[in-house]
């Protein structure tokens, strides 16, 4: 059990800040989340793919290929994330293998898609999350989690009884099932998703998944009812919001200006958006051009223009190379 806390994890736990699953685990309810997760598991709808296998019995027919046990690839503070989550002692983050997503361009190949990584117990989660905490990281960032979301409600129980406080973050490539976010409403405090595409079909096409832009925007709109537009606190670190990534690709393959209407007209003008210029061709994008190069400044220059236009008047544009 961590026995003092930081400033920042001080101010997590207190007043408007408090992170949302401590109130559900005082109460009961948290207890009673992990009961009906793991229900769910057992006829997976867990993530927008809808699988219905038994994932306790068995990973064959998974998409994900994870079964009862969760796989972790490492985790450790990450100083790369976006400013608000990475402050200055980093975003702590938990990596977890497989996806449920099968992107042609995927920059974490090994991870996702070969599944190098180690199976944990919810109590093993809970000690990374603690000794994270522990390290003065700003938050617990679960990267990759739509597919072990019942893993992860379980051991938020036991690490909020041990002594956790910090926010957690959610992040995720954006198909996930309502049926998983439900779960999680009062849990996570941070919504990341990416929103990958505007058209369904390229989608299918590049990431080999059916109806994502649907699925996709019925998740973003429950994300943004759970938690709202991103809040930061006086030291500009989130405490709780939506934030959302959106990588440009070559030739407006993910068709950026129909995901950004989307946001400003549907979700908020306000959304925290991450408009993100660092695609380059990894796993077999050579296979699939014009995916096989660099985003060119022009490209990067109009997908900021559409933000403009629209509305939308908080970009991070951390990582721009123009």
């Amino acid at each position: 059990m961590v026995e003092h806390h930081s400033e920042a994890e001080s101010g997590a736990a207190s007043g408007a800040n408090r992170a949302s699953y401590l109130t559900l685990a005082e109460s009961g309810v948290l207890a009673e989340r992990v009961a009906r997760a793991w229900q769910h598991l057992e006829d997976c709808d867990l993530c927008a793919r809808y699988c219905h296998v038994d994932r306790r019995q068995s990973i064959r027919g998974a998409v994900c290929r994870t079964g009862e046990r969760a796989v972790v690839h490492s985790s450790g503070p990450h100083h790369g994330e976006e400013n608000p989550l990475r402050g200055s002692r980093g975003s702590g983050t938990i990596f977890f293998s497989w996806c449920n997503l099968r992107c042609v361009y995927c920059q974490n190949w090994d991870i996702n898609q070969k599944g190098h990584g180690r199976e944990c117990e919810p109590d093993e989660l809970a000690a990374m999350m603690l000794a994270l905490q522990a390290q003065g990281c700003h938050n617990i960032n679960f990267v990759s989690p739509s597919h072990v979301v019942a893993q992860i409600i379980a051991a938020v129980a036991i690490a909020a009884r041990d002594g956790l406080v910090l926010p957690l973050v959610y992040n995720t490539g954006g198909y996930d099932s309502l049926e998983a976010l439900r779960l999680l409403d009062g849990i996570i405090d941070i919504y990341m998703p990416d929103m990958k595409y505007g058209d369904t079909k390229k989608a299918h096409r590049y990431s080999h998944v059916r109806n994502y832009v649907e699925m996709n925007h019925i998740a973003v709109k429950e994300m943004h009812r759970q938690v709202g537009d991103l809040v930061l606190d006086d030291h500009g670190i989130a405490q709780r919001g939506l934030l959302v990534r959106h990588l440009v690709l070559p030739e407006n393959v993910a068709d950026t200006n129909r995901v950004l209407e989307f946001l400003a007209t549907q979700i908020s003008p306000h959304t925290y958006l991450n408009l993100m210029d660092q695609y380059h061709p990894c796993y077999r994008a050579d296979e699939n051009p014009p995916l096989d190069r660099t985003i060119r400044s022009s490209e990067y220059s109009q997908a900021l223009r559409w933000a403009q236009e629209l509305g939308l008047d908080r970009l991070d544009q951390r990582h721009s190379r123009f």
